[in-house]
């Protein structure tokens, strides 16, 4: 019997309506009781607890306002968790979307030194993954913080970027947000200043 070859199935972006389905909060709708949102530390998780927050451009400079990511972190000790569970003081992972006003934020703990595959420690970082309008495939980046100079000059990941001004898009930077420690990290999807993504 002769073998059959399919035609690809048409892809499709996440958008415009991804916010309905997977960001109901900021679609205007309520939330699902189990919803996996931005949260990702309770006040009793331990660890030094920060907001994460930024806007998401495109190569126009103008706002991404229904953009959806996902963050997966280590805990304050570089530990990964694997298992959700809302009733726990630290998720891993998280997620958020950009609001009408084009802004994203996260409430979690500074993650730990974590150690690569071969043992070698990566400076504190958060992995992101960026859905949008006209993306087929996430966009894959890290997030690195700024008070951290020492870890990140040696981080393996930043090493790879060649150009040393390039690293700066991944860096965050250190401010406060009503009162609180916060890390504002802004991603641009292409143009000048354009974040760097990684091929996972």
């Amino acid at each position: 019997m002769p073998v059959q070859i399919l035609p690809e199935t048409p892809s499709q972006t996440a958008g415009p309506y991804v916010h309905i389905g997977l960001a109901l909060e900021a679609a205007g709708n309520p939330p699902r009781e189990q919803e996996i949102w931005n949260e990702m530390a309770r006040p009793d998780a331990p660890g030094e607890h920060i907001l994460l927050l930024g806007h998401v451009y495109d190569g126009n400079g103008h706002l991404i306002r229904d953009s959806f990511l996902e963050l997966w972190q280590a805990d304050a000790d570089g530990h990964y968790d694997c298992d959700y569970d809302l009733s726990k003081a630290f998720n891993s992972f998280g997620r958020t979307a950009t609001t009408d006003e084009g802004e994203w934020l996260v409430k979690t703990i500074k993650p730990g030194v974590v150690r690569n595959a071969a043992g070698v420690p990566m400076a504190p970082h958060v992995n992101v993954s960026l859905f949008a309008r006209g993306i087929n495939i996430q966009l894959q980046t890290r997030l690195y913080f700024d008070d951290e100079a020492q870890n990140n000059a040696v981080d393996p990941v930043l090493n790879l970027i060649e150009q040393p001004q390039r690293r700066q898009t991944l860096i965050a930077k250190r401010c406060t947000v009503d009162g609180k420690l916060a890390y504002r990290f802004d991603i641009r999807v292409q143009g000048i200043d354009e974040t760097v993504f990684f091929d996972f």
